[in-house]
């Protein structure tokens, strides 16, 4: 990633910006490429319809990224507050790396031995058949530093799927979210957690309600914040070793 400069300093301690970065932002100027202002009403508006796509077909990834974005005023800066409390966190918050196929070394992460991070990253692309670009950037977060903390939410949801060794499917997305609503308290996690399970087959169900969603939980509530590892720096250590670091109590 490129070394960027942080925005934390000039913001009071309830985590708002200054009274000038408040006005610009009212104002309708743009606070990073492709911001869009949008009023509380706006983005309640947005926030509603979102909702509904995303309920009617979980695979709009567009209608989700919306969704996260105009739900997350609180939970955003508690996530940054966490980042900026923990020297890992800090740093990436500095630098503001980014995880895309233009800044990923491909064949040197082919290349790691089997059970690294890196190499069963590359695994987890290659068997799902996805692509870290195709994480939408913010458009609605009303701060330049809580946009980057959701995009960063967004280009680490892969390594999740990775960490807690689950697939793209409906039974696999399920879990992540509701991993993830434990971890990040996004309302667009819990909903996706809350009803995701509505398209299961009743023998999916069972096992989701039994072992997998018990586990996420647990995992959830006992792993510190996943926001805090610099995973561009550990693509060589095994995943089970980050695991047992993060607290991530393995999979069943």
């Amino acid at each position: 990633g490129r070394a960027r400069p942080s925005h934390s300093e000039p913001r009071g301690r309830d985590g708002r910006g200054t009274e000038e970065e408040e006005e610009e932002g009212e104002g309708g100027q743009q606070l990073y490429p492709g911001h869009i202002p949008t009023s509380p009403l706006q983005k309640a508006l947005l926030a509603a319809g979102s909702a509904v796509m995303a309920l009617y077909d979980p695979y709009r990834h567009d209608m989700v990224a919306v969704l996260g974005e105009t739900t997350g005023c609180l939970a955003l800066p508690n996530l940054r507050d966490k980042m900026k409390n923990h020297p890992e966190g800090y740093h990436i918050l500095q630098e503001r790396p980014r995880i895309r196929l233009s800044t990923l070394d491909m064949a040197r992460l082919q290349g790691l031995p089997d059970g690294s991070l890196g190499r069963e990253y590359v695994r987890f692309l290659e068997d799902n058949k996805v692509s870290p670009d195709t994480r939408m950037p913010p458009k609605f977060v009303d701060d330049e530093e809580l946009a980057y903390v959701i995009q960063r939410y967004r280009e680490v949801h892969d390594l999740m799927h990775t960490l807690l060794g689950m697939p793209t499917n409906m039974l696999g997305e399920v879990v992540v979210k509701w991993f993830e609503a434990i971890q990040t308290g996004l309302p667009m996690c819990v909903l996706g957690a809350a009803f995701g399970p509505v398209r299961l087959s009743t023998r999916k169900l069972q096992v989701l309600a039994t072992e997998l969603i018990p586990w996420a939980i647990r995992s959830g509530l006992n792993a510190s914040c996943v926001l805090n590892v610099y995973y561009e720096q550990r693509w060589e250590q095994p995943v089970e070793s980050l695991r047992e670091e993060l607290g991530i109590l393995p999979p069943p």
